[in-house]
């Protein structure tokens, strides 16, 4: 019905949409009105998240059940920064994760007060991509008692860009795995402790005490993960060690209640005027309904540039799946493609294709009201093309030359932020995790496992003998040719 449907014509036909699609969460205004979906299309959308049991899957979260089918364990990331959760496996969480925060404070304290000047965080995906955001997001509230860097590609050229210009005399390093198994973090680790001298300034977030320490952290210096966080949720935890190193302890708290207010919004509102939940069917509309294949984000602050590379791993491999939990084919496609840049640069770089190309791509606009220095200009310029992007997108412009012709009707979501705050952030990110849970519900799919991840891993593991010209070739035929290349081109 809604096929050919224009929001230019949505706007003009429905008196008061602008108002009825937007909704206030805490420091976060959302307007929904350049969506593809009218009234009628929209309250069949609220139905299906009824239908679904998306308010009971939320519940389900936050009290501790085993939403994880495969791995039959729960994703209690929601009790690292709220105790809204009524079973006793969440309150037990909750409690875990105060005493967490309570040693994760002394030692903040402790390295801070060292005379280490840098800390290296190291870590990949979700050890990395959150702590690296959020530190990137709230530079201004550095406090500046050390300075951050991060290091994630097992790539060597990474390790030396880090180090170099850093005094090992007067740097720390941060070890964040789960199982203190994860390759490019023990070869990244190995480099910085042989580099630094000794293990005395190496600290560690794991599950596994044990192989920490026998990597040379003392226990002391062990900061836990648990099995029931994800790591893509997990920078609410001690893997925020680093972000509390950079803003302290009390933003940190910020950055945590920021979250538990979009935590118990998602678990208050209904449907209609529950924001995650309106951002998930609004993706399961764009993704299903209207067919479209890929989803921008496209942050207008420099600050969240990182944006798109956090939601990149949070949304593709939370929902790059394609059985139910039983093992059952889905039966409509699942996830987008994911992808953005920071504006005004995107605006240069690949906006031609988003105005002008053939593949329409729904865009999340995310603006901030007011800015953290005193530029004025800049910012009335910033925002001025935020607001004219998101219009220009879905009027478009006819011309009687086609080169300079706009097609339109490309839909989007407009998130303003009244500041960049660790209070907003930490909402901003809390409710793109909640929207993400809502899809998979929707979709009938489990949010929290990565099986597809595993094959390539294991692969390269097979392949490692070979590559250091130490085991049998390979028995795939382009990776045997490939190989002799490699090894023909060393000296």
């Amino acid at each position: 019905r809604l096929a050919s449907s224009r929001i230019a014509d949505l706007l003009a036909s429905e008196p008061g949409r602008v108002s009825e699609l937007a909704l206030r969460v805490g420091p976060i205004h959302a307007s929904f009105a350049r969506q593809r979906y009218d009234r009628d299309a929209l309250a069949a959308l609220v139905r299906l998240a009824g239908d679904a049991g998306v308010p009971a899957a939320f519940r389900a979260l936050f009290d501790g059940c085993k939403v994880n089918a495969s791995e039959d364990r729960p994703a209690l990331h929601v009790a690292l920064r709220s105790a809204l959760g009524a079973g006793e496996v969440a309150r037990d969480a909750a409690d875990q994760a105060a005493e967490a925060r309570s040693r994760m404070a002394g030692l903040v304290e402790r390295l801070a007060s060292s005379g280490v000047t840098d800390v290296v965080n190291v870590g990949i995906g979700g050890s990395d991509l959150g702590p690296r955001l959020v530190v990137d997001a709230l530079r201004d509230f550095h406090d500046g008692r050390v300075r951050l860097h991060f290091l994630a590609n097992v790539d060597g050229s990474d390790a030396a860009r880090v180090m170099a210009g850093l005094d090992p005399a007067r740097t720390a390093a941060i070890l964040v795995s789960k199982s203190f198994s994860t390759q490019e973090t023990l070869l990244n680790g190995r480099v910085l402790r042989d580099w630094l001298g000794s293990g005395a300034r190496l600290y560690a977030v794991s599950a596994n005490v044990a192989r920490a320490e026998a990597f040379g952290v003392a226990a002391d210096r062990v900061l836990p993960m648990w099995d029931w966080v994800g790591g893509r949720y997990s920078l609410w935890s001690a893997v925020g060690f680093s972000i509390a190193l950079a803003i302290g302890m009390e933003r940190f708290q910020e950055l945590l209640d920021g979250a538990a207010e979009m935590d118990a919004h998602v678990l208050e509102a209904p449907p209609q005027a529950n924001l995650p939940v309106l951002h998930a069917l609004t993706a399961v509309w764009n993704r299903n309904a209207l067919g479209l294949p890929t989803q921008a984000v496209l942050p207008y602050d420099q600050r969240l540039a990182l944006l798109p590379d956090y939601l990149q791993q949070l949304v593709m491999e939370s929902l790059g799946k394609s059985v139910t939990p039983d093992g059952k084919p889905v039966a409509v496609d699942t996830v987008p493609v994911l992808w953005g840049g920071a504006g005004t640069n995107a605006q240069h770089s690949f906006f031609q294709a988003l105005h002008q190309g053939t593949q329409v791509v729904p865009a999340d606009f995310i603006g901030v009201v007011n800015p953290a220095h005193g530029h004025a200009e800049n910012h009335a310029a910033l925002l001025s093309n935020l607001l004219a992007q998101a219009e220009a997108l879905a009027n478009g412009f006819q011309s009687d030359d086609p080169q300079k012709s706009y097609p339109g009707n490309r839909p989007s979501t407009m998130l303003l932020l009244d500041a960049l705050t660790p209070r907003s952030l930490g909402a901003l990110i809390a409710m793109y995790e909640h929207s993400v849970y809502a899809q998979s519900v929707l979709w009938g799919i489990n949010a929290f496992d990565q099986w597809g991840v595993e094959l390539g891993k294991r692969i390269a593991g097979d392949l490692l003998p070979a590559v250091k010209g130490e085991g049998p070739e390979p028995d795939d035929p382009a990776t045997r040719a490939l190989l002799a290349e490699i090894q023909r081109r060393r000296p």
